[in-house]
C-alpha cells in the first residue's frame, strides 16, 4: 500500500531556493537526495517506513508531496505541514537580524553579500545530530562520503527506489560491525548506536524538544552522552531545531572566514572567535552560517 499526503506553504519574496537545493545536492551520488530543476526529492524514514519527500518550488510557494510505503498514522498530515516550513527555514526570523546589525561594519557587508539567509533544515533532529557525529573533525568532503555509505549499509529503501536516511529505530539495531564496514571509527560507530537506542528508549525525546525547544535541558542531555561534545550539539541544534544562538566558535571554516572578514594577519583562535560571536547573542548560529557562506559558497 502506498498512502500520498501533501501540503503547501507561501515563500517570502527574498527566499534563497538555490540555498535548499544545494544543501540537498551535496552528495555527487544523490543515493537519498535528488535535485533536478526546482524540485527536491528525498529518501526519509517516516513512522518507521520508507518515504519519498518531494518539494517543488515556484516563486510564491513550496508544495510538498510524501509518499509513504504503508498507511500513515492520523497524526502525519499535521506533521508534514510542520516539517516543511521547519526545513525551508521559514520559522527563522532573519528580518529582524538583517535590520538590526544592516549598519554594522563587519555584519552589513554579509548581510548585503546574502540577504534572506536562512538555514535549511534536516528532515528531524535526529538526522541533523547523527550528521554532526559523522562529520566530527574530518572535511565535509569525507563526512558526505561516510553519509552516504551509513545510509547504504542501513538498507532502507523507498519502493520507486530511493534510499532513505534511517532514523533511529533503524541506526539501533546495526551492531559496531555494520559501521565499522562502512567506514566508520570505533568512537564513531559507538556514539552513533548509543545515540540510535537512547532516542529509541526515550531517553533522548528529540521529537519531543522540536515543540518546546529546551535548549539548556537538550544541551545537558546531550553533553551526557560519551561521543557528543559542544560542537555537536551547537550544530544538531541548528540544523535540527532551527536554533539560531549556537556559539559555532570550534569551527573551523568559521574561523577561517572571521579571519578573512575581520582582515586579521593571523588565523583567528577559538576564544577570540567565541568572544567576537559572544556580542551578538541570540544571532550567533546565524552569523556563523553567513560565515560559511563567504568561506564556502555553501552551508555546511
Amino acid at each position: 500500500m502506498t498512502a500520498v499526503l501533501t501540503c503547501e506553504v507561501g515563500l517570502p519574496a527574498d527566499f534563497r531556493t538555490d540555498d535548499v537545493l544545494a544543501f540537498h545536492r551535496r552528495d555527487p551520488l544523490a543515493v537519498a537526495e535528488r535535485v533536478e530543476g526546482q524540485t527536491l526529492q528525498k529518501g526519509v524514514a517516516w513512522e518507521g517506513r520508507p518515504a519519498c519527500l518531494t518539494i517543488r518550488f515556484d516563486d510564491a510557494q513550496a508544495s510538498a508531496e510524501l509518499t509513504l510505503d504503508g498507511a500513515p498514522s492520523a497524526a502525519a498530515p499535521a506533521a508534514l505541514a510542520q516539517l516543511l516550513p521547519r526545513m525551508l527555514g521559514l520559522t527563522q526570523h532573519v528580518e529582524v537580524f538583517e535590520r538590526a546589525y544592516r549598519d554594522h561594519p563587519q555584519l552589513g557587508p554579509l548581510i548585503a553579500r546574502h540577504p534572506g539567509l536562512r538555514v535549511p533544515l534536516s528532515a528531524s533532529p535526529f538526522e541533523a545530530l547523527s550528521w554532526a557525529i559523522t562529520g566530527q573533525q574530518i572535511s565535509v568532503r569525507a563526512a558526505i562520503s561516510l553519509r552516504r555509505r551509513l545510509i547504504e549499509v542501513a538498507g532502507l529503501r523507498h519502493s520507486a527506489g530511493l534510499a532513505c536516511y534511517p532514523d533511529a529505530q533503524r541506526l539501533a539495531v546495526l551492531n559496531e560491525t555494520d559501521l565499522r564496514s562502512a567506514g566508520f571509527s570505533q568512537a564513531k560507530a559507538q556514539t552513533l548506536i548509543r545515540l540510535g537506542r537512547l532516542v529509541v528508549e526515550d531517553e533522548l525525546p528529540l521529537d519531543t524538544w522540536i515543540a518546546t525547544l529546551p535548549v539548556d535541558e537538550i544541551r545537558e542531555r546531550l553533553m551526557g552522552v560519551r561521543g557528543i561534545g559542544p560542537w555537536t550539539i551547537d550544530y544538531a541544534l541548528l540544523r535540527g531545531f532551527g536554533w539560531l544562538d549556537g556559539s559555532l566558535h570550534g569551527d573551523v571554516a568559521v574561523r577561517r572566514s572571521l579571519q578573512a572578514v575581520l582582515d586579521c594577519p593571523d588565523s583567528v583562535t577559538e576564544g577570540q572567535t567565541k568572544r567576537w560571536l559572544a556580542e551578538f547573542s541570540p544571532w550567533r548560529a546565524l552569523i556563523a552560517a553567513h560565515l560559511w557562506a563567504v568561506g564556502l559558497g555553501k552551508l555546511p
